[in-house]
């Protein structure tokens, strides 16, 4: 059915007239999810207007910082080092993301990274729309199993070599993106665009550990295994539930439910890290669920309807956990 259907679309004289001209698939890799995280590593494939591969690029970044969850996306102090500061590399990436919407899986965070990357280096991102290929899957109606970049790639037969990895990540988005575009105009589909405006809001955390000073996890040097899930106790009292379009507070029990873009256990430890309670269940006391899925029959949304607790996605709790608000004293 998909060779069928792009096809008819690759056959059809006419293309979508509202569609963009160019897109940069874009992929990076951080250390962390928070609002004073930093750019790693970074990867963009250039595509013409109807998904064909220009050109890539690809560039480690130094973050003057510790590199964070090694674990997951391999890059160390050492291996860094010698990495251009970002400051150095924006030029590159401005003259690859000029003039074309920047598609990437998790489109809003890969954007919220750059764009504050950019406002370091006291510049402004050259982006004016992006496009997340989760949306797009969810217009086509593809039967995914979940949200994850290797669900989109195995529905779309494209081979994921080393995950987590700008630059394969990055040309697998892209090789799945192609035909989700080509599906998306054969059927005249409008693509969810959305539109990107400066953002200028930046921090950085005082006492962060430089590169060539890499803090290990736990008092540990992070290696390819993962560290017992064993968490500490909460410190801080919990302040009660999330008021929507409010601050989250120490304190507040949080739960997860469902599949996540990025791993689940990094979003658990920068949870924990901010001072949350991430919580195995939900009760009355939970503060807030996040999921990807509201409308799914899980337990644990199911009980946050009976009990009204606050739901969130992946995304918007990506930016709360940017602005977690210090718990009480006393």
């Amino acid at each position: 059915m998909l060779e069928d259907l792009t096809t008819a679309a690759l056959s059809a004289t006419a293309w979508p007239a509202a569609y963009p001209r160019g897109y940069a698939v874009v992929d990076v890799e951080t250390t962390g999810l928070a609002r004073d995280d930093r750019i790693i590593s970074a990867a963009v494939y250039r595509l013409d207007a109807r998904g064909e591969v220009e050109d890539h690029w690809y560039t480690t970044v130094n973050p003057e910082r510790d590199p964070g969850p090694v674990w997951i996306h391999g890059l160390t102090s050492e291996a860094l080092e010698g990495a251009p500061l970002f400051r150095e590399i924006a030029g590159e990436l401005t003259a690859r993301l000029t003039g074309r919407v920047l598609v990437a899986h998790n489109a809003v965070f890969d954007w919220q990274m750059i764009a504050r990357e950019y406002a370091r280096a006291q510049r402004e991102a050259p982006v004016r729309q992006r496009l997340c290929t989760i949306a797009l899957s969810k217009e086509l109606g593809l039967p995914l199993p979940n949200h994850k970049l290797e669900s989109l790639a195995a529905h779309f037969g494209v081979v994921q070599r080393r995950a987590h990895h700008a630059l394969d990540d990055a040309r697998v988005l892209a090789e799945a993106f192609r035909p989700s575009l080509l599906a998306a105009a054969a059927n005249n589909l409008r693509l969810p665009l959305h539109e990107c405006r400066p953002l200028t809001e930046w921090s950085d955390r005082p006492a962060a550990p430089r590169i060539g000073q890499q803090a290990g996890y736990g008092g540990q040097r992070p290696t390819s295994w993962r560290p017992s899930r064993k968490r500490p106790a909460c410190p801080y009292p919990n302040p009660g539930r999330y008021e929507p379009g409010g601050r989250l507070k120490q304190g507040m029990r949080v739960a997860f439910s469902g599949d996540t873009s990025t791993e689940r256990e990094l979003l658990e430890d920068r949870a924990t890290e901010a001072g949350l309670h991430v919580a195995t269940s939900l009760s009355r006391l939970t503060s807030l669920l996040v999921t990807n899925d509201p409308d799914s029959g899980t337990s644990k949304v199911v009980k946050a309807r009976q009990f009204g607790t606050p739901v969130v996605d992946e995304a918007a709790f990506g930016q709360l956990l940017g602005d977690v608000e210090p718990a009480s004293e006393g």
